[in-house]
């Protein structure tokens, strides 16, 4: 059985935790991703929110609702896509994308258990601003809530 790894996104950069996570996945590991809304993207909120809603701009010819882009608007979502954009392009990286969970909150099953955070994806490296990917969420339209 593969070990399993779960990691803490609280106060955690999300570019440096999904190039870690790869790291992880690449070495042959399951891993569990908890407080997915607390995940920060550095960068002024406007811009980030701004780069974001450029994504659902883009149109198609075809019947949107059938063959449309679909794009995440929920932290679970964004998080996992911003993986998948670092996974390797094959069938290899499908199944690496299968090994990750990423959960808002901390579900009771994992609650007690050892968690992992990553000192170089630390949010205190940050000198400017940012905006968590809850907060995100809710701007791009999520109708969960942020804890």
């Amino acid at each position: 059985m593969t070990e399993t790894v779960i990691v803490d996104g609280e106060g955690q950069i999300l570019g440096r935790l999904a190039s870690k996570v790869v790291g992880l996945l690449k070495e042959g590991k399951r891993v569990v991703i908890v407080n997915g809304e607390k995940i920060v993207i550095s960068g002024p909120r406007n811009r980030v929110v701004n780069g974001y809603m450029l994504l659902f701009s883009v149109g198609t010819l075809f019947n949107p609702y059938k063959l449309g882009v679909r794009r995440p608007r929920t932290p679970i979502n964004i998080v996992k896509r911003t993986i998948r954009g670092m996974l390797p392009k094959t069938h290899r990286g499908e199944t690496m994308l299968k090994m990750v969970k990423v959960y808002v909150g901390i579900p009771k099953e994992l609650q007690g258990k050892e968690m992992m955070k990553f000192e170089d994806a630390n949010v205190a490296r940050l000198k400017g601003k940012y905006i968590t990917v809850g907060e995100l969420s809710k701007i791009l339209g999520w109708k969960g809530n942020v804890n």
